[in-house]
């Protein structure tokens, strides 16, 4: 199966390090055409028809996201680029990072054109501080060329903290606060950032906007199914072959990914998504990879069948229940719960009432939390609750 390379177009191919190697092979056009031939509500009107979602695991609507920030009153505003990547798995927006650092200045510069904003933030991971010079060197070239054009981009490293790459709690810590998730409404859009408009990509999803606005709406949405257009770029690794970075077109089966691409052999089950995603068992892997069915942040782990589900799923509880910012109880105290019944479980101690139990929390955390990490935590304890009970059930104290 071959990739569609759009987002890693110019990944191994021009010099990371040099802009003239990236403008040589036509980077930064499309900036000039956003700032000579668009309006601000031209480029967020190409956007929207181009069906661009994106791509950090939510999948709203990018084009919508800018309208909403370029409309709404504010003395500043503002445009982040997350490149926190703390999800468990991902490691594709570091290899996007590193190779081609350009094309995300040209993004986050004609998102800052669409939405009138003049300041700009790369928040980066801080286990990826050693791309700082890399990331700084590429922002100061680009000044150099002329194309901030009055825009002030900065870069802001992260502590190492799970619950930042949630974008509410992102903003927390470019202000120098304890990262928490805020309550909602008012949007970003609206209040983010200092109280002002904001809007907040991730690295991939502002890698999609050159293509979009050189190539046109059209050439976008033509690839792709209904509801997810495009590409994916995916960090794929545990029990395969060839473990690392691919980009397919949406809609294409799980098992182009996993088998032909990756080379995976007897696979019992693959989590997609990182430790919030969901689990699919080897008769799943038709499934198409698209928001209208499962998709995440872009992390696929393959697992063969000398693994244990429950240890998987135990292990990832107890992460999840460590990186909860502890702000929402649901959250904060369902997470430590999970982790102690799948311990039980682990050890063949559980009961069939835990069960229950668990399936009952399940829900109640998916219904009442307040940020995506404590609704999605639940993701792995349900699926495999769902496609592999018989391995609770087997741990059932006699």
């Amino acid at each position: 199966m071959p990739q569609k390379r759009v987002v890693l177009k110019n990944c191994e191919v021009i010099d990371p390090k040099r802009i003239d190697s990236h403008l040589e092979s036509g980077g930064f056009k499309a900036l000039s055409k956003a700032r000579g031939e668009m309006t601000p509500e031209q480029i967020t009107n190409e956007v929207k028809a181009s069906g661009l979602r994106g791509r950090g695991g939510a999948g709203f609507p990018c084009g919508i996201k800018w309208d909403g920030a370029r409309t709404a009153p504010g003395a500043n505003k503002y445009v982040i680029c997350n490149a926190d990547e703390g999800e468990v798995g991902t490691f594709k927006d570091r290899y996007i990072l590193e190779k081609d650092p350009f094309t995300l200045i040209e993004g986050i510069l004609i998102a800052g054109q669409a939405i009138g904003a003049k300041q700009g933030y790369i928040y980066l991971r801080a286990e990826y501080h050693y791309l700082l010079d890399h990331l700084q060197s590429a922002i100061d070239q680009a000044k150099q060329k002329g194309f901030l054009n009055g825009f002030s981009l900065e870069i802001r490293e992260g502590v190492g903290a799970y619950i930042c790459g949630e974008e509410s709690a992102l903003m927390d810590s470019i202000e120098g606060k304890r990262g928490e998730a805020r309550y909602r409404p008012p949007f970003p859009t609206t209040s983010g950032l200092w109280g002002q408009p904001t809007i907040i990509n991730n690295v991939e999803t502002l890698m999609n906007i050159p293509p979009i606005i050189l190539n046109g709406a059209d050439w976008f949405s033509q690839m792709g199914t209904e509801r997810s257009k495009g590409t994916k770029v995916f960090s794929v690794s545990g029990d395969v072959a060839r473990p690392g970075v691919y980009e397919i077109v949406l809609g294409s089966p799980l098992r182009e990914l996993v088998e032909e691409l990756a080379m995976a052999k007897d696979v019992k089950m693959v989590q997609i998504g990182g430790a919030t995603g969901r689990i699919l068992p080897y008769d799943k892997l038709d499934t198409p990879l698209a928001f209208e069915a499962v998709l995440g942040a872009g992390a696929v782990t393959v697992y063969n069948e000398s693994r244990d589900v429950i240890d998987i799923v135990h292990r990832t509880m107890e992460f999840l229940a460590e990186e909860s910012c502890g702000k929402c109880t649901p959250c904060r105290q369902g997470t430590e719960v999970m982790a102690e019944v799948l311990d039980k479980f682990h050890k063949g101690e559980g009961s069939l009432k835990e069960l229950q139990n668990l399936e009952a929390l399940s829900s109640a955390m998916m219904l009442s939390s307040l940020c995506g990490l404590g609704q999605a935590a639940p993701n792995a304890v349900m699926d495999s609750l769902q496609y592999f009970r018989n391995d609770y059930e087997s741990r059932v104290a006699k």
